[in-house]
Order: C-alpha cells, then sequence, then structure tokens
C-alpha cells in the first residue's frame, strides 16, 4: 500500500475536520465520537458555502465538478443519500453534524440537468435545494504524438469533450484556425485527423461548454529544438549516434537510434548513446535553453519497435565546457532524468505502438546512474547533453531493443 497517498489523504480529512470545526460548534465531549445515527426528520438548508473558515462571505449557488462544498442548514444528519442532478455525491458521516455537511460535487457529468440538490432521508422523503452544477471548458492534456503527417490520425487526450450544440462531437482547430475532422470522440480521447496545412502550434478544442487552446503542448512543437538530427545533431562528441530515417519510418525526418545488447550490467556506448558537448558542437556558450529548469519539461518522440525491458534511458544535461570525457556517466555525482518504461509494464516488456511523444519535467533530472537520490543541477549546467541507455537500478531481462529518438527539446511546462 502507498503510504505516501495514506498520509495525503490523512492530511485531507485533519484539514477537512478544522474547516468543519469552524463551521459549527462541536460539543467539547463526547463518549463515543465514532458512532454516528442518521436523525429522523427533514433537512433544511439556509445557504451553501465554500468551507474555508476565512471565507465567512463566499456564499455559492453553484460549482464546477469536483469542488468541495459546505451545506448549512438543519438536521443535516437526516440525509441518507445526497445527489447533484441525477448524479449521487459520496456522503462522508465524519463531515456531517445537525448543522454542516461538507460533500464533493460529483465529477461525473450530469445527463438529465435540473440545477438542484435532492436530499433523500432515512424514510426515503426527498428534499430540494436550488444549486447549479458547472460542466469546465475542455481540458486538454497531451498529444499521443505531436508530430504527425498532415491527413495522418493525431489523438488528444484530456476531458470534458462533450459535442458542441447540435453535433455528436466536439470540433477540433489546428493552428493557423483549421478546422479538423474529428474521427471520434469520448469524454477524455479525441482520434483527429490532421488538416492539409496544419502548423505548429497549440490545438483548440470547442465543446457544448466552451473553447479551449492547448498550453501543455503544442503541435509540431519547434520551440527549444536542441536535437532533431536534420538541422542539429550531436557532431563533436565521441559518438553522435546512428541517424536513419527508415525502418521505422522517421516522424519528421531523420533520427538517432539505439540498438544491440543490452543487460543489467552491459556498458554498450557505440549501440546506445550520443554525446551533444556544447563548445565542440559550436553551439553558444551557455545553456542549450533559456527558460528556468526547474519550470521547464524535456520532451522528444520515441518509437521502440524491439521489445525493451533493460536498462534505464539517462538523460545527462552537462556545462557547455564539458567535452573529451564521459567520467560524468558514472561519477555518482552528476544528476540526470530517467526513463524506463519497461519497468512498470505489463510483463517487464516495452514497445510502443508507432511514434509517441514523451514528457519528463527537468525537475525530475535528480538522480545518478543507479537510481539513488541526487539534487537537481543548477542554471549554467546544461550546455551539453548526453542520452545513454544504461543500468537506472533496476532490474531487468537481457533484450536487443530498438529505440528510435526524434526532435528532443525543451520547452515551458504549461
Amino acid at each position: 500500500m502507498n503510504m505516501k497517498k495514506i498520509y495525503k489523504s490523512t492530511i485531507k480529512m485533519v484539514t477537512a475536520l478544522i474547516v468543519l470545526a469552524s463551521l459549527i460548534a462541536i460539543p467539547a465531549c463526547n463518549d463515543n465520537p465514532d458512532a454516528y445515527v442518521v436523525a429522523s426528520g427533514k433537512p433544511t438548508v439556509s445557504y451553501v458555502r465554500i468551507p474555508d473558515a476565512t471565507s465567512s462571505d463566499s456564499l455559492i449557488t453553484h460549482a464546477f465538478m469536483g469542488t468541495t462544498i459546505a451545506l448549512i442548514g438543519e438536521n443535516l444528519r437526516s440525509v441518507k443519500e445526497i445527489w447533484f442532478n441525477d448524479q449521487q455525491a459520496i456522503l462522508n458521516t465524519s463531515l456531517i453534524t445537525p448543522t454542516a455537511l461538507i460533500v464533493v460535487v460529483p465529477n461525473t457529468i450530469p445527463d438529465i440537468v435540473t440545477s438542484k440538490i435532492y436530499m433523500v432521508t432515512a424514510s426515503n422523503d426527498t428534499v430540494k435545494y436550488d444549486f447549479g452544477v458547472d460542466v469546465p471548458s475542455p481540458l486538454l492534456n497531451s498529444m499521443n504524438c505531436e508530430y504527425v503527417a498532415d491527413g495522418g490520425n493525431a489523438v488528444l487526450n484530456g476531458n470534458f469533450f462533450l459535442p458542441v450544440d447540435g453535433s455528436t462531437l466536439p470540433e477540433v482547430y489546428f493552428s493557423p484556425n483549421i478546422k479538423a475532422e474529428v474521427v471520434s470522440a469520448t469524454i477524455t480521447k479525441i482520434t483527429v485527423k490532421v488538416p492539409t496545412g496544419a502548423g505548429v502550434g497549440p490545438i483548440s478544442v470547442k465543446s457544448r461548454y466552451g473553447t479551449t487552446r492547448s498550453k501543455a503542448f503544442y503541435f509540431r512543437d519547434n520551440r527549444g529544438m536542441i536535437l532533431d538530427w536534420d538541422n542539429t545533431n550531436a557532431a563533436g562528441g565521441w559518438r553522435s549516434g546512428v541517424i536513419a530515417s527508415t525502418n521505422p519510418t522517421g516522424i519528421s525526418g531523420n533520427y538517432v537510434r539505439f540498438s544491440g545488447s543490452l543487460d543489467d550490467s552491459s556498458w554498450n556506448e557505440d549501440g546506445f548513446s550520443f554525446n551533444l558537448w556544447g563548445t565542440a558542437n559550436g553551439r553558444p556558450q551557455g545553456d542549450l535553453f533559456s527558460i528556468d529548469p526547474a519550470s521547464a519539461v524535456i520532451k522528444f518522440e520515441v518509437n521502440v519497435d524491439k521489445a525493451w525491458s533493460s536498462s534505464a534511458l539517462q538523460m545527462i544535461f552537462t556545462p557547455w565546457a564539458t567535452s573529451g570525457t564521459n567520467s560524468y556517466i558514472a561519477d555518482g555525482t552528476t544528476p540526470r532524468g530517467l526513463w524506463n518504461p519497461w519497468a512498470t509494464a505489463d510483463k517487464g516488456t516495452y514497445m510502443t505502438d508507432g511514434w509517441i511523444t514523451v514528457t519528463i519535467p527537468i525537475k525530475d533530472f535528480k538522480y545518478d546512474h543507479t537510481g539513488k537520490l541526487l539534487k537537481m543541477a543548477d542554471p549554467g549546467n546544461y550546455g551539453g547533453l548526453t542520452f545513454f541507455v544504461y543500468n537506472g537500478g533496476v532490474v531487468g531481462t537481457p533484450c536487443t531493443p530498438d529505440i528510435c529518438i526524434d526532435n528532443i527539446r525543451v520547452v515551458p511546462a504549461e
């Protein structure tokens, strides 16, 4: 069981109880504080508010799904069920007193909107209270792959992908405001055909409840590009990588291919590494990107078309002046990011279904080569970049994977 989750849940519960105590007067003594008995009679609600002791004037008549609210009234322990429109909420008896009831608005979009709360009593009487549930505009989290050719199918992930009025589907627009054909859509996923002429930039999704432009990703993102093996490369390092464009077909021209034999103790630099040394590659002095590392992510496209089951992809930033050495790969002090998706994959083996986009926060570049926790590097230490599949501290099984990588870039997290 995840102790961190238990700890967080406990903190939330304690916080909620403190809030509840601030809303109503709780008796000083109780011989049996764990007992909870549903009261008789009917409840009355005087008003609804945000359960924040510092917000005494925060009375509300509607709230977004997932919002924690407090009903204030009388005889609220007579409530055995509570519904928002046609969606039942979870009642936590620890957060109910005769005069206050704290509840989370259900996260499920109602099928029938009545804009009412329904409180069901022990005797199955229903008491209504006017209250609206707001459905957010679309939430755009990611694309399966940010680089897709015109005419290809792209997959958007998020939430609240509801159809626009008069249709059965949401609408999707690529830069510069080109409407796309939606192939299929669920509440959390849209498959869309990339329109001819789609350009670099955010994607917009329009639903019944509004329009949202993507912030967490750009389509064919070329911001902060470090290596694409068409216009930029890792020449000057001891290993600049094996470059390919076919088998599999590239996502946007050339890419680097890692291949060969791997196991937990292997050191296969020729098959599984490249060194971009800033000074040796002729990059401008300084870091490879100008944004704050703590609020940035590294992204790249990857295609693993032969099974991978051992060692981690180690992503190591080095100072601009570093060159002519690989000592930082296993010195125990140089922080790096580790990506080993096989470790959590079914049967410990990982492959992709074509090209996908990988996103890793730079703030997670805080491990040594064995997975031991270090401190994230300060700005000024990001002028070079080495990728090397090696160790990682998780035991796997020997394998001979193909790991194809393209479009390595550093962009804002949002």
